[in-house]
């Protein structure tokens, strides 16, 4: 079997607010057992029989963070190919890069697999099995699409309506009457969103019922600036052209219009995370039916779910409620109503609230960096930079910077001069000049940087050398 997997990563993940944000969507979320749903569905491609590359779609800004997640697993033989978007157009648009890409790269009759990063799969083994057929239609010239055997009514996902294995009809989120009489027909699947085709046959469908999405990620495509570094090649696509390029899921676009879907059922403990009542099921219950990840202190509750990262929480005589605790937000809600937890981060957005974009700790292709403390014209933050990273060659025109290294050795240029400074050193960068923090050593480096000017903001940055290719 020989086959091209092709991850696509894109969506904000709002029903898993506050833990997901705009930039550390659903797919990296840590799960109870520490992995993320990104790296477990990297390491369940480079799994299957025959695969040497992984295709992976995702936003430009998410590069380095989703390279670390795969940096996780161990997939020593797979090479890595990453088509990076300006900003998210569905996976339509998605995946007519991904087929482009395959067939410009001489693997137009390969069948491609199209994996959600954010869905969950127990059973690996039975995955694998239905991959095999799904090939085998794939390779008769099927658009092939996966479905799940329901064992329960669910209201949050698109069903399937089959014949054998010909594709009837899509169906869309159904109400709970209707939920219950596709799961008792036995004729109907979730549809998980997985896909299994040749890259010349998608092409094909998409130039006949969707040509102006298929236009629009070939001009961008063919713009696209590759770059190679380490294990990967990276290809970041055109915004102008993919601007213009419709914003369509590949369901309406394609899989709704063609009479050439075929579906392949499985059983595999799938579930595509969708709210925070999923995660919780991730979680062993006490005896009251309370799950717990983190501290917490439970006094007469039941049913609940606790997400706590760094403080304690306590509860007192509550039932069935969602709690998340992070840094900078508290979500509580009651069970019934996990689903509209979206609502509340789609305000943040409209908003402009950052809490809705960004965690106090951000991640960089060198490290990471939390914003400790802030007010009135002073920024503290804890910085950590990976061995061999290097921040870039830059100046900020409204604010000054003074560092005090906490732990390991930190290689500096301050203006015209370098020098290293080790633990409880510290060194100060005045406004305007250029400057470059590097960690020469094995060990993490560490350090505490105290901001101070008229405007602290992150945009006030001249980059004038950058090893990651950043502007």
């Amino acid at each position: 079997m020989q086959v091209l997997p092709v991850i696509v990563s894109g969506g904000a993940g709002s029903r898993l607010w506050p833990l997901s944000r705009e930039m550390h969507p659903k797919p990296f979320i840590r799960l109870p057992d520490g992995t993320t749903l990104i790296g477990r569905t990297y390491s369940r491609a480079a799994a299957l029989e025959g695969v040497e590359r992984i295709v992976t779609v995702t936003n430009r800004e998410l590069l380095f963070l989703t390279a670390d997640a795969y940096a996780e697993v161990e997939a020593p033989n797979c090479h890595n190919t990453f088509l990076l978007e300006p900003f998210g157009r569905d996976t339509a648009a998605a995946i007519a890069l991904a087929a482009l890409h395959a067939a410009s790269s001489g693997a137009g009759e390969m069948p491609l697999l199209v994996m959600p990063a954010d869905h969950l799969i127990r059973d690996e083994a039975a995955f694998a099995k239905a991959v095999e057929r799904a090939v085998v239609l794939a390779g008769q010239g099927r658009i092939v699409t996966f479905g799940i055997r329901p064992d329960r009514p669910e209201t949050g996902y698109g069903y399937i309506e089959v014949e054998g294995e010909e594709v009837r009809r899509f169906i869309e989120k159904p109400d709970a009457k209707h939920a219950e009489e596709y799961v008792a027909s036995g004729r109907t699947y979730w549809n998980s969103g997985m896909f299994c085709f040749a890259a010349a046959t998608m092409l094909g469908a998409m130039r006949k019922h969707c040509p102006e999405i298929i236009s629009g990620a070939e001009a961008a495509y063919a713009r696209a600036l590759k770059s190679e570094a380490d294990n990967r090649v990276s290809y970041e696509v055109e915004s102008e052209a993919f601007a213009a390029t419709p914003a369509i899921s590949i369901d309406y676009a394609v899989m709704e219009k063609t009479d050439n879907v075929a579906c392949v059922p499985v059983e595999c403990g799938w579930s595509d995370i969708g709210s925070w009542s999923a995660v919780s099921e991730l979680v062993e219950p006490d005896e009251a039916g309370n799950r717990v990840t983190g501290e917490a202190l439970v006094e007469g509750a039941r049913n609940c779910f606790v997400h706590s990262e760094d403080r304690l929480v306590g509860l007192v005589g509550v039932s069935d409620l969602l709690v998340v605790d992070t840094p900078d937000a508290l979500l509580v809600a009651h069970k019934d109503k996990a689903q509209e937890v979206k609502n509340l981060y789609n305000r943040l957005k409209a908003n402009g609230n950052d809490v809705a974009r960004l965690h106090r700790t951000a991640h960089r292709p060198w490290g990471t960096y939390t914003v400790l403390e802030e007010g009135d014209r002073f920024k503290i933050k804890r910085i950590v930079v990976k061995p061999g990273g290097r921040l870039s060659l830059q100046a900020h025109h409204h604010r000054s910077e003074h560092w005090v290294v906490v732990s390991g050795t930190a290689l500096v240029v301050n203006g015209d001069k370098e020098m290293l400074v080790t633990t409880n050193q510290s060194t100060y960068i005045p406004g305007g000049h250029r400057h470059r923090l590097s960690n020469p050593g094995i060990l993490p480096l560490v350090l505490i940087e105290v901001q101070s000017g008229d405007y602290l903001g992150e945009d006030d940055i001249v980059r004038f050398e950058d090893v990651y290719g950043r502007s």
